[in-house]
């Protein structure tokens, strides 16, 4: 699990099951998207399905996928919309008859919930019918989200909501121990930790790359500013443009990239021409992208997790972020990055500038970063991960009610 700093280590508890269990995952996202959630489940479902389990999926279709999949043990495939300004994830819609139909035909041992959309509550309200276990994670800050488009006074609502729904279910997965604390401190039950790895394989030192360095115009020795994450307003890449013009006060030759794509990222083009959109990237380019920078800015103000986090580390790179999340748990302050009081968009921008005005002071800290993240690795969470489902396979969603539905 994750100890009081975050950090994962061995926790005593439940024994992983030793028999193959059937555990039915429901997703609104999942690969090929790209986003977080996604990938993490990606790594949890490939996990279960290599430690002998069987693994069946509920998510909504994606463009590409087959018009039918009848008797698919494994995948069903529900309909859904595009999300407002986030139109690669689509919102999986009600699919209550459906999951109940199928699950009476094959039961799972139990079912894990990873979002809270139209899809989601209807997966939990089926497993409640059905008397199954139904364990759920915590993968996004939704409430956090309102503020960043124009929707602030709806924060309280949406967090009622969340709370609600996670209550429902015998048990509420998050990333990190202190996200549990805040959790509980709302009136979220039942909160256990299940961290992140990072494929060390993919992300790493050695995948920098001269030809791409050249491409950016910069030698060696030079500058060069990562930002990875969707172009969009939770993400607050403004501030990571502020922070880099503040830093090209005193390191004009510097170069900032930006990985990603979202909303904004073509109003940010026209305003920036001097600037490095990318667009998406996965796989080996997105690993080369991070292992030819040499810091990494991320100024987001609302994740649960922050993957790319650990992915920047185990490139090779200092990290520059908000004291939360990912950042808290594994970025040691002075050693492996630097850390801003969360909200505090000066401080921010002035750690950035520190370590650009201090060339060797940010040589050494890459050359301690990658060790720093070395332990994380997918298979011990995903060995967490297959003993928390097995604790919540023994206990069936509570039977309380709550204002935001019924089983009806």
């Amino acid at each position: 699990m994750l100890d009081l700093q975050g950090r994962l280590e061995v926790e005593e508890g439940p024994p992983a099951p030793r028999d193959r269990w059937h555990v039915c995952v429901v997703t609104e996202t999942f690969p090929p998207e790209v986003n977080g959630v996604a990938r993490t489940l990606g790594h949890l479902v490939a996990g279960l399905r290599a430690r002998g389990h069987l693994v069946s999926l509920v998510r909504p279709r994606q463009p590409g996928d087959p018009a039918e999949t009848p008797g698919d043990p494994a995948l069903a495939l529900v309909p859904g919309v595009p999300l407002p300004g986030y139109a690669a994830v689509r919102a999986g819609l009600p699919a209550g008859g459906v999951l109940r139909a199928r699950w009476r035909r094959s039961a799972p041992d139990v079912i894990y919930v990873a979002t809270e959309g139209p899809l989601g509550w209807s997966a939990v309200r089926a497993a409640r019918r059905l008397g199954r276990p139904v364990l759920s994670g915590f993968h996004t800050n939704f409430h956090r989200y309102a503020r960043h488009y124009h929707l602030g006074w709806a924060e309280r609502i949406v967090a009622a909501y969340l709370r609600g729904f996670h209550n429902r279910t015998s048990g509420t997965l998050v990333a990190t121990a202190a996200l549990g604390d805040q959790l509980r401190a709302r009136g979220f039950e039942n909160v256990r930790v299940l961290g992140r790895g990072v494929d060390g394989r993919l992300f790493n030192a050695g995948r920098r790359s001269a030809s791409l360095r050249r491409a950016w115009g910069v030698s060696d020795r030079d500058l060069v500013v990562l930002c990875v994450g969707r172009v969009a307003p939770e993400k607050n890449v403004r501030l990571a443009i502020a922070a880099y013009r503040a830093m090209q006060e005193h390191v004009p030759a510097a170069r900032l990239v930006i990985v990603g794509d979202g909303p904004l990222r073509h109003a940010l083009e026209r305003r920036h021409p001097d600037l490095f959109f990318t667009g998406m990237l996965t796989g080996e380019p997105l690993a080369a992208h991070f292992a030819s920078a040499d810091l990494f800015l991320f100024p987001s103000e609302t994740e649960t997790f922050g993957n790319v986090t650990l992915e920047a580390l185990a490139s090779g790179l200092a990290v520059v972020a908000y004291d939360y999340a990912a950042a808290r748990a594994h970025v040691e302050p002075g050693r492996t990055g630097l850390l801003a009081p969360p909200g505090d968009a000066r401080a921010f921008v002035e750690a950035a500038v520190a370590l650009a005005r201090a060339p060797e002071r940010l040589r050494q800290m890459r050359r301690a970063v990658p060790a720093s993240v070395a332990h994380l690795s997918w298979d011990r969470v995903v060995e967490r991960f297959e003993a928390l489902l097995s604790s919540g396979a023994g206990s069936p969603a509570p039977a309380g009610s709550v204002r935001a539905g019924s089983d009806r």
